[in-house]
């Protein structure tokens, strides 16, 4: 085989002019649009990444954000408790005190319900003993039943002083169980005539509720020597007695 150099030549002419016209009007636009297309790609990358470093920052931020609602929600909680257990105790402590203020109260009521069961029994017996010293009284003489207080009304009235006995001489009422009779009269006006140094001026009332003994009375002061006033002494010594006791 025998080669045709001027062929050959003229073939690798070709080539280089065919290699020149694409390295001038084909790489060099090609080359051109692929380093556009990697500068679009790596923008592009680098957005992506800006964009995924974003979205990883507001999350992030969500999260920070949940994070502090869900510590704020729990504060808040924390103080609603602490309110509810503060509303508690107060509610506690006022029902404590109610019930303490209901109790004193019960204890009073049930102290002054047996102070006036007591009161009352001891009423009761008050009136027994005074009713039966009464009916006792009322069996003495009729006789008895004034002349033997006439000298007892005259000490007393003399051991008034000088003033109040005066009052007596002149401004006295004679309270007795029952009319005086002639002799009783007599006695009672000798007796206090002594002790105030001159007649006695009275006026007689009568009243059985004394049931023995006489009583002077003026609008200033009284004298009494009767078994009424007695009575109504004991009564007032046994009251006072109870109410010791309680």
């Amino acid at each position: 085989m025998r080669l045709d150099w001027q062929t050959l030549a003229l073939q690798t002419i070709n080539a280089l002019v065919l290699i020149w016209l694409l390295a001038r009007f084909l790489f060099k636009p090609v080359a051109a649009i692929i380093a556009e297309r990697k500068a679009l790609a790596a923008r592009l990358l680098d957005e992506a990444e800006a964009a995924k470093s974003a979205a990883e920052q507001s999350g992030a931020e969500a999260e920070r954000r949940l994070a502090e609602i869900a510590a704020g929600r729990e504060a808040a909680l924390r103080a609603v408790a602490k309110e509810a257990d503060k509303e508690k105790a107060a509610l506690l402590a006022a029902a404590r005190v109610e019930i303490d203020k209901m109790r004193a109260a019960a204890d009073a009521e049930i102290a002054r319900a047996r102070k006036a069961a007591r009161r009352a029994e001891a009423e009761d017996a008050r009136r027994l003993a005074l009713e039966i010293a009464r009916r006792l009284f009322e069996r003495l003489p009729q006789d008895a039943r004034v002349a033997g207080f006439i000298e007892g009304l005259a000490q007393a009235l003399m051991a008034l002083p000088a003033a109040a006995r005066a009052d007596f001489a002149e401004n006295a009422a004679l309270r007795a169980p029952r009319a005086l009779t002639p002799a009783e009269d007599e006695l009672l006006r000798g007796a206090l005539g002594r002790a105030l140094g001159r007649a006695p001026a009275f006026r007689l009332e009568i009243d059985p509720a004394l049931i023995a003994g006489l009583e002077l009375e003026t609008p200033h002061a009284a004298l009494r020597n009767s078994f009424a006033a007695d009575l109504a002494e004991i009564a007032q010594r046994l009251a006072l007695g109870d109410e010791d006791a309680q």
